[in-house]
């Protein structure tokens, strides 16, 4: 185990606890750093209330390693902001790997560590702005949610958002009038038919499975306003 220039490191994210990432993680983990790393680990599934609590408990600097499989740069400054207004962000400093989670996620945690030209400091994170595009509620007819909760993810929802996004976006249907408006979620239901995606209106859901059946909604209920029956999701 390579000794670091923090007091204290904390791995934080979703499913740290259980299911079989969880355990591949907290294996490899120990594998790397020994056993006494577990207790650095940070489940966030329920909320950050955790890992506030743990600031500060190593009596000097701090670095937090972001594993939100979700996470950007915008949820990586909101981190910072949070931990800044909640502890001295003098001795914080938060890395991540954007969401790039794989089968050997604490090898690439851990090998964040050693890299202090990617650790970000918490003092001075730049503000929101006061208006933006974002401030507004998007011109659109349809919206779309598209599930990203843990099963839904887990079953390939992640690589179908961005194939939604581009599809949408090339077909000129992205937030503008008589467009669409898409969301990522958290869970939707039923986990078990997901990936789960719903347009409103007409208040259809939809399983999908793969870039075909993106691109065949997009195409047929999007652009030509029919609906896919084949795609469904069943209802009791």
């Amino acid at each position: 185990m390579t000794a670091t220039p923090y007091a204290q490191l904390l791995f934080a994210g979703p499913d740290l606890l259980d299911g079989s990432f969880a355990e591949l993680f907290r294996a490899r983990l120990v594998e790397l750093r020994g056993a006494a790393s577990l207790a650095d680990i940070v489940d966030t599934g329920a909320g950050y209330d955790g890992l506030w609590q743990r600031m500060g408990e190593g009596n000097g600097s701090c670095l937090v390693i972001d594993l939100e499989p979700q996470s950007s740069s915008q949820h990586v400054d909101w981190l910072r902001s949070e931990l800044a207004a909640k502890t001295d962000p003098e001795w914080v400093f938060v890395t991540s790997l954007f969401g790039q989670l794989d089968a050997d996620a604490a090898a690439a945690a851990c090998a964040l560590i050693e890299r202090p030209e990617l650790h970000l400091s918490c003092v001075d994170v730049p503000a929101l702005p006061g208006s933006h595009a974002w401030s507004k509620i998007p011109t659109h007819q349809h919206r779309v949610l598209l599930c990203n909760g843990p099963r839904c993810t887990r079953r390939g929802a992640l690589p179908l958002w961005k194939i939604l996004r581009e599809k949408v976006k090339a077909a000129g249907k992205l937030e503008c009038e008589g467009g669409v408006h898409i969301t990522r979620t958290q869970c939707q239901f039923p986990c078990d038919q997901g990936p789960t995606l719903t347009v409103y209106p007409p208040g259809h859901w939809y399983q999908v499975r793969s870039e075909e059946d993106v691109i065949r909604l997009v195409d047929e209920q999007l652009v030509a306003g029919r609906p896919v029956p084949e795609l469904m999701m069943s209802r009791p």
